[in-house]
């Protein structure tokens, strides 16, 4: 069964099913299979995403933006002390 995610917000943990979850998981693990393996691909090339972390962690936040644009993805990083995301303004 396909999974959608489709105008979903990444935000809370608790807004998935586990069938979200696990094909979350199962998505990632391929990426970083095709990488180890030199495998080239371009799957989500054009798209864009924004890291927002609880804790800020230079390591976490490169590893992640290296990956999100060997992808072909767009990142913008949102620091959690000045981002005012969940707060009304």
């Amino acid at each position: 069964m396909p999974v959608n995610l489709s105008g979903k917000s990444y935000l809370r943990l608790l807004d998935f099913t586990t069938d979200q979850i696990d094909y979350l998981l199962k998505l990632s693990k391929n990426f970083k299979d095709l990488k180890r393996t030199g495998t080239p691909h371009r799957y989500l090339e054009g798209k864009n995403i924004v890291l927002l972390f609880q804790k800020t962690s230079t390591r976490t936040r490169c590893a992640f933006e290296v990956g999100a644009m060997d992808l072909g993805m767009g990142v913008t990083y949102l620091d959690p002390g000045s981002s005012q995301m969940g707060k009304k303004e």
